[in-house]
């Protein structure tokens, strides 16, 4: 009896078994299971969830697919791409590339205006020792060529008239800033006359010193009361702006036709380089600043291509 019994029970299993192997891999992905979570200690059931193989396969594969979404989104739209090694390296070193060129061409151009600038500079105040033929030679005379090498072959440069003039009187000795510019006011265009009004004063008072060459007094002295507005005489660009120890806050405006004019000696300026202004428009503070000056005034300088012309001539003081 016993034998057969186990007989049934075999059989019983063998049938179980290919039933089991006979079900599609979905049926089994389906089958249910029960994850419990317990106490350790007290074997209490904290909280159960009902699972099956599928669902959990679903979970994961959402998981990894919606990370790797993610990483991909941060990559291409946030700055964390430049932080992986090999990414971007063309695009970066086309902007430094491009942003080098920049700061060369604008360094080049600072230099250009620096030079413009400290020339203009010592052409106002008379500084005209590196003007020379020689020093001018010396400036412009090409390197010696390396051995085995071409040297280039220098262009000629065209010089102006009144250039030639300039260098020819110092190098003859004969420029003293007072002969060579006395008379220049005619220089001039015949449309800038005190009638028309076309400059108008930067202020209002006394000549207390005038216009004198031989002096090299290259403008007049202008007494105003404290704290007067000095005005632009005409519209133009500022040029220059701020201290020195002879002349103190000085401003200095280029308007049409080359002409520029200057305002020195003043307490405070109220305008930049670079400044546009109108006529009539405020730019500094009559004052006392610097060493040649004895008491608030305005010193005030014509000049016209280069040259010193007579202030008294174009503006009417009082």
């Amino acid at each position: 009896m016993q034998k057969y019994l186990g007989f049934i029970k075999k059989l019983a299993d063998f049938f179980r078994r290919r039933e089991d192997d006979s079900r599609s891999l979905m049926e089994k992905l389906r089958d249910k299971y029960r994850l419990v979570i317990m106490n350790d200690e007290t074997f209490e059931e904290v909280t159960s969830f009902k699972l099956t193989p599928l669902s959990v396969y679903i979970f994961l594969s959402s998981l990894v697919v919606g990370t790797a979404i993610i990483m991909t989104l941060l990559i291409v739209y946030t700055p964390l791409k430049r932080y992986i090694p090999g990414y971007g390296d063309f695009q970066r070193d086309g902007e430094i590339a491009e942003l080098t060129a920049k700061v060369a061409s604008l360094e080049d151009e600072i230099e250009a205006h620096r030079a413009y600038n400290e020339n203009f500079r010592k052409i106002l105040v008379g500084d005209l020792d590196d003007m020379s033929k020689e020093a001018v030679g010396k400036k412009s005379a090409p390197a010696a060529a390396s051995p085995g090498k071409d040297s280039a072959v220098a262009k000629p440069v065209e010089r102006i008239g009144e250039d030639e003039e300039l260098r020819a009187a110092v190098a003859d000795g004969t420029f003293s800033g007072g002969e060579n510019v006395a008379g220049l006011g005619a220089l001039l265009p015949r449309e800038q006359t005190l009638e028309q009004h076309v400059f108008m004063p930067p202020v209002s008072g006394e000549v207390m010193s005038p216009f004198d060459l031989r002096k090299s007094h290259y403008g007049v002295d202008v007494a105003a009361p404290k704290n007067t507005a000095v005005k632009a005489a005409a519209d133009g660009v500022v040029i220059s702006a701020g201290y020195t120890v002879e002349t103190g806050y000085s401003i200095a405006i280029q308007h049409p036709n080359n002409v520029v004019t200057m305002y020195k000696h003043n307490s405070v300026l109220l305008k930049q380089t670079g400044s546009a202004v109108k006529a009539g428009e405020a730019i500094a503070i009559i004052g006392n600043s610097g060493e040649n000056t004895s008491g608030p005034h305005l010193h005030f300088e014509l000049w016209h291509k280069g040259r010193a012309v007579n202030p008294s001539d174009y503006v009417n003081f009082n």
